[in-house]
């Protein structure tokens, strides 16, 4: 599955589908003329429209509406502590400053942390991230993520990590085995709020008694019509296309 996933996750790479339609059109120029024509059309139409914001913030943001987001003043003693997913820190090769960390377009994942002990301090941590690469080496997420919890000034004592799992449906099942960790108390679950329903609906199914904690917003509820930009554009679609493949892959394989 694992494997699979990332082969896969060439498909969730719009431009990947437009040097397609253009490989196809140069393939039937001599033969089909027409159809070579109309490949290069399209393709040419789906590369200006990939870079048009709000179509692409209408495609992710259904994911991230899912759930309300908890408000900064929420009371949260009822909880026991809060399940951080990992993606929020950069690979681990380039992680070759002693003492640095380095973030990425997630970091809210590993930021928010900080400000939630600061409001509920008895909450205890839970971080599940091994390695998600397909060639894993160096670091893994988990001890990337104690160094930088130390730097926020978080102890090792406030945080018990899970340094195995290669995706969400691990993240759920080898987090809920760590010792001393009763997924039937209620926990927060924190990650990107566009990854949310997957992670919800996957940690719901192992047995987890969690409640959504979403961060890392992309969209907008109102993006003005003439906002154009292929760079963040094709990130969002990036995104969204993953998003809604995983979703669809962990429901028909029964782990969502």
């Amino acid at each position: 599955m694992f494997i699979a996933s990332k082969i896969l996750a060439f498909l969730t790479e719009p431009l990947a589908w437009v040097a397609l339609l253009v490989a196809a059109g140069l393939l039937s120029v001599n033969r089909r003329p027409r159809l070579c024509k109309g490949l290069l059309t399209s393709s040419l139409l789906i590369l200006l429209l990939l870079g048009w914001t709000p179509l692409s913030n209408a495609v992710l943001r259904p994911l991230e509406t899912r759930f309300v987001p908890v408000l900064p003043d929420a009371d949260l003693r009822q909880y026991t502590g809060v399940v951080i997913l990992g993606g929020a820190l950069e690979s681990s090769y380039l992680w070759t400053l002693p003492g640095q960390y380095m973030l990425n377009s997630a970091a809210e994942r590993m930021t928010n942390v900080a400000t939630l002990l600061r409001s509920q301090p008895k909450l205890q941590l839970v971080f599940t991230g091994g390695e998600g690469e397909l060639l894993a080496s160096g670091l893994s997420e988990a001890q990337r993520a104690q160094i930088f919890f130390a730097s926020q000034g978080i102890t090792e004592r406030q945080v018990r990590y899970e340094s195995a799992s290669r995706n969400t449906y691990e993240n759920a099942v080898f987090s809920k085995a760590l010792p001393e960790v009763d997924p039937t108390q209620r926990w927060l679950l924190l990650t990107s709020a566009w990854h949310m329903p997957r992670a919800m609906a996957t940690f719901q199914k192992t047995g987890w008694n969690v409640t959504a904690y979403p961060t890392d917003f992309r969209t907008a509820p109102n993006v003005p019509w003439t906002q154009y930009s292929m760079k963040n554009s094709l990130s969002i679609w990036r995104t969204a296309l993953h998003e809604w493949l995983g979703l669809l892959a962990y429901r028909v394989s029964g782990r969502a």
